[in-house]
């Protein structure tokens, strides 16, 4: 992306200058790149259950998973998920300080607790012994169904300035017991009222912030309102780590999370699929032909681009600025690009094959040469 800024600046998105902190092996904040989580919506007593998601959901790309600890069993469960997760694990806390402890010693790397019924400072300040002697990094995770009263009663209503609040007073706590390794998320279902909160807190610290519209719906509406609220917030700059919180498969939540981020350029890792709604000037099943690719290149880790454009109005333009490209013609057949150029005729039957073997191939040449260039 830096490349590009010079010769286009309206791609320029300057992301808000903060802390960088640590969730097992993972940097969050700083220059590192904006991570992706999810969460396990098994039992995660479960244990076997819960392992093979948080793997699903690491293998579609999840850089962290958060997993809930709502009782004593669970807690301890996290000791068997985490020495099985290729990524960090999150133990996501509620209302009873002392799963904070367990989740701790179980080898969790970082806590989530909700200040707004996580219990007094004291309790607070038992999780915070149990994060320093364990290696855990902490989030405090703010949220506008779960204010504190005192709040609530001040303000009367959920709001960004008891939002932010909420938050600063926890910050003040962690801190007041030298405690720097935290990272903080003020989320609401109300994609304006999120996105107020989190511009205020974006000015009021320099802790890293963990971006999320909480309870955002289904996989439709949910991706909509988060790309909505999540996408503002990241062009201005906001925001080191996302969770897209939908009601469905968590390996949907990554899958949207990285769409978002590659939208904005902010990251990148596999196929980016361009391609046309379709019309009546179709040479071939768009949308059909779209949807197989999807599945059949889910694969492949390389960022690159490839173009599936109905006809060729604007097929022959996009495939200009993408990795491979296909574009519908006349009598059954079409014409493959390659880097941008004219390659050769390919008919519609056999074409998905046809197209997947290229994007292998490219795949394939382009981690060649960022193997030499790394060398």
């Amino acid at each position: 992306m830096s490349s590009l800024h010079s010769i286009r600046p309206w791609r320029q998105i300057d992301r808000r200058k903060s802390r960088q902190i640590m969730v097992g092996n993972v940097p969050v904040g700083g220059d590192a790149p904006i991570t992706v989580q999810t969460m396990t919506n098994t039992i995660t007593t479960d244990i076997k259950a819960t392992i093979e998601q948080v793997q699903a959901c690491a293998e579609a790309g999840a850089d962290i998973v958060r997993v809930s600890a709502p009782d004593e069993a669970s807690a301890r469960a996290l000791k068997e998920i985490c020495a099985e997760s290729p990524v960090p694990i999150v133990a996501d806390i509620h209302f009873h300080y002392k799963r904070a402890i367990e989740a701790a010693e179980s080898g969790a790397s970082c806590l989530r607790i909700n200040p707004g019924n996580i219990g007094d400072a004291s309790r607070v300040r038992e999780v915070i012994k149990a994060a320093k002697d364990h290696g855990c990094s902490i989030r405090i995770g703010v949220n506008a169904g779960s204010l504190e009263k005192h709040l609530l009663d001040k303000y009367a209503e959920p709001c960004p300035e008891a939002m932010i609040e909420s938050g600063l007073d926890h910050i003040r706590i962690l801190e007041d017991n030298d405690f720097q390794e935290y990272k903080i998320s003020c989320k609401a279902s109300d994609v304006f009222l999120a996105a107020a909160a989190y511009q205020g807190l974006a000015e009021a610290t320099d802790a890293p912030i963990h971006l999320g519209i909480t309870e955002a719906g289904g996989l439709v509406s949910g991706t909509i309102k988060s790309a909505i609220g999540l996408g503002n917030l990241l062009w201005m700059g906001i925001g080191d780590t996302i969770r897209v919180s939908l009601s469905a498969d968590p390996v949907e939540e990554v899958k949207v999370g990285y769409e978002i981020l590659k939208s904005l350029g902010l990251r990148h890792r596999g196929v980016n699929i361009i391609s046309c709604p379709s019309c009546a000037r179709q040479g071939f099943d768009v949308i059909a032909t779209v949807a197989e690719l999807e599945k059949r290149l889910e694969h492949i880790k390389t960022p690159m681009s490839l173009s599936i454009i109905g006809c060729v109005v604007n097929g022959p333009g996009e495939a200009l600025m993408t990795d491979v490209g296909f574009t519908g013609g006349g009598a059954g057949s079409g014409m493959i690009y390659m880097a941008g150029k004219q390659d050769h005729k390919q008919s519609n039957e056999g074409m998905v094959d046809h197209i997947v073997g290229l994007v292998e191939q490219r795949a394939a040449q382009l981690d060649a040469e960022a193997d030499v260039a790394a060398e």
